[in-house]
């Protein structure tokens, strides 16, 4: 059985520790109803995991006991940075949780000449970054940006990395490229694809333009198939 995880903004030092984050103590007590003896693990976002076991459960606090503490492996040696041009809001959402859970290591907004939607709720989203990274057993929280513009989108990610301009132009997609490089910016257009003028903003910067095959995917699909195919790169 999947031990329950959960992300705190608390300390985790001490050997015995008092939870009272009233989200977290009523997803223990009321929504798992977990009781004494039993193990969850905590993470405050450094790669570490915290295992505890329960020694008190109330209806406002549950203390526990450290039993365990563990580099989590599984996170990626690879910085990913997905830029995401802004998508219909249920699109959108999906997409963060999906790159949250494949280990993509920072999410940004983009503000395309073509993209439609530009209202985010961001609160909406972190909340959606913590649930997958709790789920898919992550100990560190993917950073989520506020929206950027292209240009400067551009201009930061030239500074940082590989960039892969994904378009259906593009050559097909190389794992090769991907071998020795610590950080991958991975680059997806919106519904109505890259304008002329940013295809030609990438070029002059050098990107790397690459497809995913002969198939036309949908923007949300785009974004976690190149999202995977990064991370898996080792």
């Amino acid at each position: 059985m999947r031990i329950p995880r959960f992300f705190v903004s608390f300390d985790l030092s001490q050997d015995r520790i008092e939870v009272r984050e009233v989200n977290i103590v009523h997803q223990i007590v009321r929504v798992l109803r977990m009781r004494d003896g039993q193990e969850l693990v905590l993470c405050n976002g450094d790669g570490n995991d915290v295992r505890v076991w329960i020694l008190g459960v109330t209806k406002d606090m549950v203390t526990v006991e450290v039993i365990g503490r563990e580099k989590n492996e599984n996170e990626l040696k690879r910085g990913v940075v997905l830029y995401c041009s802004i998508l219909k809001r249920e699109n959108f959402e999906w997409v963060i949780q999906k790159a949250t859970e494949i280990g993509v290591s920072e999410i940004i907004p983009l503000v395309t000449q073509h993209t439609v939607k530009l209202d985010l709720k961001e609160e909406r989203l972190k909340k959606i970054i913590q649930e997958a990274a709790e789920q898919s057993g992550r100990s560190v929280l993917p950073t989520l940006q506020i929206a950027m513009g292209f240009e400067q989108a551009i201009q930061e990610a030239v500074l940082r990395g590989i960039s892969l301009f994904f378009d259906v132009l593009g050559k097909e997609f190389d794992k090769k490229i991907l071998k020795n490089e610590d950080r991958v910016n991975i680059f997806i257009g919106p519904e109505g694809g890259w304008s002329e003028l940013e295809i030609e903003i990438a070029k002059k910067n050098k990107f790397n333009f690459v497809n995913l095959g002969g198939f036309t995917l949908r923007a949300e699909t785009a974004a976690v198939v190149a999202s995977y195919l990064a991370v898996s790169v080792v």
